[in-house]
Parts: C-alpha cells; structure tokens; sequence
C-alpha cells in the first residue's frame, strides 16, 4: 500500500496536547501510538502540514510513510518480549 501523500511526525508525549485532532489522522491523545518507554509519540496527515504540527518544539524531521515502518519497527517502538506474551 502507496500513501504517496501521507507524512509523519515523531515528537514528545508531552506536546500532546498541543495536537488539534480534525487536522491529523489519529482520533485522540489516548489512542496514539507511544514508544516502548511511553515518552514519543507521532501523528500523520495528508497534504499540507497543519498549524498544530509546525507549532511542536520536540518534533523531529517530516517523514515518508517508508520511513516511518523502518522506525516503527525498530527496538524503540517495537517490544519483542511484549510479543511473546
């Protein structure tokens, strides 16, 4: 699957409330995916980057859909022993 338009962000748990939820894709701040240790987070969108977005202080670097499921399947936010379970 192709989300040519579709771009990510990784930023603080702390700036959650920060995200305005009708411009993201995600529903809620109770409902986003955290890193393994709780403290990142991240949202998507399509097309132009939203106000609440650009305003983040911790976000890092906007990312491709590719980019985001090569870090998302990295040991920050992927718990193998929760697998196991």
């Amino acid at each position: 699957m192709e989300y040519n338009n579709r771009n990510f962000v990784i930023f603080d748990v702390s700036e959650l409330d920060k995200i305005d939820f009708s411009s993201v894709l995600e529903t809620s701040a109770e409902t986003v995916r955290k890193s393994v240790d709780k403290s990142k987070t991240f949202v998507k969108w399509d097309g132009d980057v939203p106000a609440c977005v650009e305003s983040l202080t911790t976000k890092g670097e906007y990312l491709t859909y590719q980019q985001i499921m090569e870090i998302l399947n990295g040991t920050e936010w992927s718990n193998p022993f929760e697998e196991d379970m």
